[in-house]
């Protein structure tokens, strides 16, 4: 964890290398620190450059894709994706993939770290990636779900355990739902599980609580009547709502409790109906006092961009280094004042953005300031 006022290390991808990775049968692309736009006609395979290097941190990427899915059509044989890292200390050689043959889990694709194996979760001592995208615009309107996993993820950027917490969890929660499904009445393995369920999940509660208010606490920094609008943050959730006031252990019985007595309303609902996985994110617009699913499309985005810049200095804070950020058809969402206000932040945070979009000429106001790269058809040139 970096110090306060320790300037966090810059961290930038200079290369890289897939391999029958979606419409890429093969590509090498030289990628310099900064900002770095890629243009491109719609379909181009602009997005599926940047879910590759979403893949250079725990999880499914941007779009949580299946692995067979971002196979591409050169084969079966998986697919394979190459990075060097740059940092202040050197360079880091990071490769990941799939074998063809994967399951749909975490261990359906392989790590290596300088030629070395290794774990996913290594991926996060190396470089922190961060990513906003078209789908996430219904963020605030669409399903708690949505917003559990875009919480979930802001967590794991600057708490890389978060994912194995996640992990645990639900795997606990599946063997109990499958044990409701077969009307099992084995005191023995519901306490099991339900014990490592309440272990697991006010740990995930706690994390959230402590990435609550660390984001609030970066959201009070930005000025006020800024460009991006400060938005107020809430988790609504039972666990969460007891970290502050009781000690984790006492709430680790009660939810152990709470399990017991409602596994006859779980077994009748066919899932588990208590835990952290019921929580959601609740997002207010500061200045206009409105919750963000009232906002209007411009606003909303506004606040995801906002919140994105937020804990993008969060991460580089705490874990000492720049994230890398992952912006998907950004600049045609914002106006043009909104535009420039970004490009200047993004330039100010010292760290690497790749950015995409269908009209290069949205991003002219950085021509000098930034590398231009053209994408049609699998293929990436020098704009």
């Amino acid at each position: 964890m970096s110090s306060q006022g320790v300037e966090p290390d810059p961290v930038a991808i200079s290369r890289l290398k897939l391999s029958n990775f979606r419409n890429y049968a093969s590509a090498d692309l030289a990628l310099e620190p900064g900002l770095v736009v890629l243009a491109g006609e719609n379909g181009a395979g602009k997005t599926n450059l940047l879910e590759a290097v979403s893949l250079l941190t725990p999880g499914r990427g941007l779009r949580r894709a299946a692995y067979t899915d971002m196979q591409g059509k050169a084969g079966t044989g998986g697919f394979a994706i190459h990075a060097t890292v740059e940092n202040p200390d050197g360079e880091t050689e990071i490769g990941t993939g799939t074998s063809g043959a994967t399951g749909e889990g975490e261990n359906g694709r392989k790590v290596r770290i300088n030629g070395a194996n290794a774990t996913a979760d290594e991926l996060m001592e190396r470089l922190r990636v961060a990513w906003l995208t078209p789908a996430m615009d219904a963020l605030f309107t669409g399903p708690a779900g949505d917003r559990r996993r875009y919480l979930d993820r802001l967590v794991l950027a600057i708490d890389p355990a978060h994912g194995r917490r996640a992990l645990d969890y639900e795997k606990a929660m599946r063997g109990r739902n499958r044990l409701l499904a077969e009307d099992s009445r084995d005191g023995r393995w519901f306490e099991a599980i339900e014990a490592q369920m309440a272990e697991t999940g006010v740990a995930i509660a706690a994390a959230r609580m402590e990435l609550l208010h660390l984001m609030r606490a970066m959201i009070e920094k930005l000025p006020e009547g800024g460009p991006f609008p400060k938005a107020d943050i809430a988790i609504d959730g039972d666990l969460e709502r007891q970290i502050a006031d009781r000690p984790a252990v006492e709430i680790e019985e009660g939810l152990i409790r709470q399990l017991a007595e409602e596994r006859g309303r779980d077994r009748a609902a066919g899932r588990t109906l208590a835990g952290p996985h019921r929580s959601d994110l609740l997002v207010r617009h500061r200045p206009k006092d409105m919750a963000a699913e009232f906002c209007s499309t411009g606003e909303q985005k506004a606040l995801l961009v906002g919140m994105t810049l937020a804990h993008a200095r969060l991460t580089a804070e705490v874990s000492g280094m720049t994230p890398i950020l992952l912006l998907d058809e950004i600049a045609a969402h914002l106006d043009e004042g909104r535009r420039a206000a970004l490009f200047s932040i993004l330039r100010e945070s010292g760290g690497q953005t790749l950015m995409t979009g269908t009209d290069a000429a949205l991003f002219s106001s950085i021509a000098d300031q930034a590398q231009f790269l053209t994408v049609a058809n699998g293929t990436v040139r020098p704009a």
